[in-house]
């Protein structure tokens, strides 16, 4: 079964960081695109960073600096350091899994970034 499993949200302070991880099952995972995705409320949903199978990884323009993905191939797991984060980044954040030249189809449950003092 193809599943993708977040983990690692929570309340930070402004200026804090944070370690998101996506866990994922039943995929090739060097074969895959992995996104992370903002979600907040009454907004779209907003691509803010993204890694390939072969490890090549892109950013939203505002947040290049701030946000830094990679793959831990052990685990199968891609994980999303987040630095500096301030209240206007609170927002549930969501991964997704596509195959190359696919729309992303395979979502994970969501994990819950507070930023608040």
């Amino acid at each position: 079964q193809v599943r993708l499993v977040e983990s690692g949200g929570g309340q930070v302070q402004p200026g804090g960081s944070l370690r998101l991880s996506c866990t994922t099952f039943g995929i090739s995972f060097s074969l895959y695109t992995v996104g992370w995705y903002r979600q907040a409320p009454e907004m779209e949903r907003e691509l803010v960073a993204e890694i390939t199978g072969g490890g090549t990884a892109n950013y939203a323009d505002s947040l290049q600096g701030r946000f830094t993905t990679f793959k831990d191939y052990a685990m199968r797991t891609v994980k999303l350091e987040m630095n500096k984060l301030k209240p206007e980044l609170a927002a549930v954040y969501v991964c997704g899994a596509r195959a190359e030249m696919r729309n992303y189809g395979v979502w994970g449950q969501g994990t819950q970034v507070t930023v608040s003092s």
